[in-house]
């Protein structure tokens, strides 16, 4: 029997408002942490709980428990079109999980988690994490408890990996990260026995004025719409798609450190691109946003360093970049292109290189693994951290605010989240490979500042389809074949083999 129309269309009313919900709570996101006052930011957090605790109520209600069974009777499924069979599916299974939590549980811990972010942002630069410490202990509480409603069964942390990435498991991710270990430590090892790269010129001052008119020069250069979206300063730079019309960019500008807002920039207007292109068709259901966070991130990586970073892309704006900002006008390309490539063990996240990114992130999905399974206390973790980085990078935070705290993430309860960047990384270099076959003149379509052959690429390929395709039917559908991390080690060791003359 086919399905009833009239049920089709209160499903799709009610997924249109839900949306409508998300979209009030993504601005209100913004707007704490773009510049809201502080004095606000309690009450703030108190609306924003009222608010997502009512999504919830949308989410779980019975009504839309009727509709789900409804629709997913065979019979009835079977007769939905594709966009709503996808629909129904993903909606499934998020009711089967979400009503697992009872609604006040969840309201506290919004709230929590919206104060949270707020303590870290002060905690952050006052190198306090004594003071975050507690609410960061509720917060991983929180997550345990969350854990034991929704079951799991090899390993506690793989019902968190399946919200980001669908799939996902903590076996899987062992063998992937495994390989990935094994061809990157001794890469990282060559490089570090070559001459360093010279980056004294780096550290110069550019005005943050400067900095914010090339940052918007190189988004609209990249096919970032200004009219669907804007470009904010910020803490801990992030992308916000409250529907394809609304992508909004933030950066944070640092006076002595240019290429931290003009990378930040790129890998956030890769985020927006991904966001603004989603197909018109499918606005106001759940599928308008990106598949995974893996996926996302992949186009995140994919326009921050293997075009933002890459040698074509420097031979068409260096000229532009130098006019703009003269404080580096008497540095050769060819020294800029290989500083902006420098490898060089770091602490911080968001500033690694490409070749020891990864490493952050491994370090971060060890911690998480160990917190979920009862093997880490919060209390420990400074220390924890500090080990890890000093096994894995050789080196050792001086304080907590270039470790344990510099990210925002696990504030906001986003734990299984950082896998996602790694992923990305793979899945952009096997997206690359396949664009390079695709487009067989892609580096002198990068020179010459023609970016839109390449993004109608990806729009065809993974844009326009948003939620529609899962993480596994989007790299199948590109690539043909599933996640491959020999593609991201074979462009890494040809990138910086070049660079460093090995």
């Amino acid at each position: 029997m086919a399905a009833d129309e009239r049920q089709v269309q209160e499903y799709l009313e009610l997924t249109k408002k839900m949306k409508s919900y998300e979209e009030a709570l993504g601005v209100l996101y913004w707007d704490m942490r773009t510049g809201a006052p502080r004095k606000g930011l309690n009450t703030r957090s108190e609306t924003i709980g009222v608010l997502s605790t009512d999504l919830f109520k949308l989410s779980t209600s019975e009504r839309m428990g009727e509709l789900l069974d409804a629709l997913s009777a065979p019979s009835a499924f079977e007769s939905l079109s594709p966009m709503l069979k996808r629909s129904v599916t993903e909606s499934k299974k998020e009711y089967d999980r979400s009503k697992k939590i009872p609604a006040d549980l969840y309201q506290k811990y919004v709230v929590l988690a919206s104060q949270a972010e707020s303590v870290w942002e002060e905690c952050k630069p006052n190198n306090d994490f004594a003071t975050f410490r507690p609410y960061l202990e509720q917060v991983v509480d929180y997550q345990k408890r969350f854990i034991e409603l929704w079951g799991y069964e090899d390993n506690k942390y793989d019902t968190l990996l399946d919200a980001y990435e669908p799939g996902m498991t903590v076996r899987k991710l062992d063998a992937v990260f495994g390989a990935l270990r094994e061809k990157l430590v001794p890469l990282v090892a060559a490089v570090a026995s070559k001459p360093p790269v010279d980056t004294s010129f780096m550290s110069r001052k550019v005005p943050m004025e400067t900095q914010r008119a090339f940052s918007e020069f190189i988004l609209k250069e990249i096919g970032y719409d200004f009219a669907a979206g804007r470009l904010d300063p910020t803490t801990h730079p992030f992308a916000t798609g409250l529907n394809p019309g609304d992508v909004r960019v933030t950066t944070r500008y640092i006076e002595d450190d240019f290429q931290n807002s003009l990378f930040s920039t790129i890998h956030e207007g890769g985020h927006a691109l991904y966001e603004q292109n989603i197909s018109p068709d499918l606005i106001g259901t759940n599928l308008c946003t990106g598949t995974s966070m893996g996926i996302h991130e992949s186009q995140s990586r994919l326009w921050e360093n293997m075009i933002g970073r890459s040698r074509p892309f420097w031979e068409r704006y260096y000229a532009d970049f130098q006019r703009m900002t003269p404080e580096l006008s008497d540095v050769p390309l060819d020294d800029f292109y290989r500083a902006v490539n420098e490898v060089k063990a770091s602490l911080i996240r968001t500033e690694a290189d490409e070749l020891t990114y990864n490493l952050h992130i491994m370090i971060r999905y060890e911690l998480e693994k160990q917190l979920m399974n009862d093997q880490l206390q919060v209390a420990d973790l400074p220390a924890a951290w500090n080990a890890k980085y000093k096994e894995y990078l050789g080196i050792e935070p001086p304080n907590d605010e270039l470790g344990v705290l510099q990210d925002v993430h696990w504030s906001g309860g986003g734990f299984g989240y950082f896998p996602s960047y790694a992923l990305g990384n793979m899945y952009a270099a096997q997206m690359m490979d396949a664009m390079r076959k695709a487009l067989p003149s892609f580096d002198a379509l990068v020179a010459a500042g023609d970016f839109e052959p390449i993004k109608a690429w990806l729009t065809d390929k993974i844009y326009r389809h948003g939620r529609l395709l899962t993480p596994s039917e989007v790299i199948r559908s590109v690539a043909g074949a599933e996640l491959d991390p020999t593609y991201l080690t074979t462009y890494l060791e040809a990138k910086y083999s070049e660079i460093y003359k090995m």
